[in-house]
């Protein structure tokens, strides 16, 4: 005869079935992956296809044949009219996002070890969070007409104020000097984004261990040194997330400059997204010639993300204990 223990579980009651929760795990899950599934990965999938097709004009681009390598190579051969406009925005989209991301990189680091150093006793540091945080949450959209009003030709605010200090004694149009137009591009992406950098940098600073900072502060390190010691080699892979999230977006880079130069003066400021957009929308339709340049930057984002992993991994088994110690 078995023990009343036995025939009645604990916690259960006589007649009810034990309910399994594990099923609505993919309920939660489901609208994720059918989204990624319908505006990501079918996309991608049909970029690839459309790379290798003769896709070019509406009527074709559903009813494709597809002609191989044909595409790519337009981007390869000197001769092409493609190939010089490809790489002239290639190296456009570089060198701009290289001239906002170092300094964004470098005050992101500056104002988190600020922020979260208990010596300096910063008041009001929730407040200049917010502040510094601000101009990401606001549209590429308005921030483009914003900065465009400030710099247009002949009156606004920035020549105004620079012909009334005397560093200017006529008019400049900012949007007709090379340097001018990319260096205004690099700032408003560096303002757009170093808030969101040092947040990343202040969440990864905030999870270093504090035992470490006070065996440092026992050892007589002053803030200089513990940033350098303990803080810089601790928030590396942060430094890798950033850097090549900030690179994967860099190279993506199309509203700021579509909207305050239209890649002018004479494509000095033409991205290779802008590139792929007017191949794809504007003209004769190339889609083949746009998906084609979708998939060489693809490539290259990809080698270059493994690259940094590579140069950036851990070699120093001294860091890697002092990570292990401060977990």
């Amino acid at each position: 005869m078995d023990k009343p223990a036995a025939r009645f579980a604990p916690g259960r009651r006589k007649g009810l079935s034990k309910v399994n929760y594990n099923r609505y795990g993919y309920y939660f899950v489901a609208p994720f992956i059918i989204v990624f599934l319908v505006f990501q990965l079918y996309p991608i999938i049909f970029t690839f296809r459309t790379s290798v097709s003769d896709a070019i004009g509406w009527n074709k681009i559903n009813d494709s044949m597809v002609i191989g390598f044909e595409n790519f190579k337009m981007y390869f051969d000197p001769g092409s009219p493609l190939f010089y406009d490809f790489w002239n925005s290639f190296g456009n989209t570089l060198l701009i996002w290289i001239a906002n991301f170092v300094p964004q990189i470098l005050m992101a680091l500056v104002l988190a070890s600020w922020f979260t150093d208990t010596r300096m006793r910063l008041k009001f540091r929730g407040g200049f969070k917010m502040l510094i945080f601000m101009p990401n949450i606001i549209t590429a959209a308005t921030i483009g007409v914003l900065f465009y009003s400030i710099f247009n030709y002949p009156i606004a605010p920035a020549n105004s104020f620079l012909q009334q200090v005397g560093i200017l004694h006529a008019p400049f149009e900012f949007f007709r000097s090379t340097t001018a137009s990319r260096s205004i591009i690099s700032f408003v992406q560096w303002w757009m984004w170093y808030g969101n950098t040092m947040i990343i940098m202040i969440a990864g600073i905030m999870g270093i261990s504090p035992e470490l900072y006070e065996a440092g502060l026992v050892d007589g390190c002053s803030s200089r040194q513990t940033f350098y010691r303990i803080t810089l080699p601790l928030i590396k892979p942060i430094l890798l997330f950033n850097l090549v999230t900030s690179m994967i977006g860099g190279l993506q880079m199309f509203d700021i400059p579509h909207l305050l130069t239209e890649g002018n003066p004479n494509k000095t400021t033409n991205t290779i997204a802008r590139f792929i957009y007017q191949q794809a929308f504007t003209g004769s339709r190339n889609f083949n010639y746009a998906s084609a340049a979708s998939v060489i930057l693809f490539i290259f984002i990809v080698m270059a993300s493994l690259m940094l992993f590579w140069v950036m991994r851990e070699r120093d088994p001294a860091v890697r204990d002092l990570r292990r110690a401060g977990k």
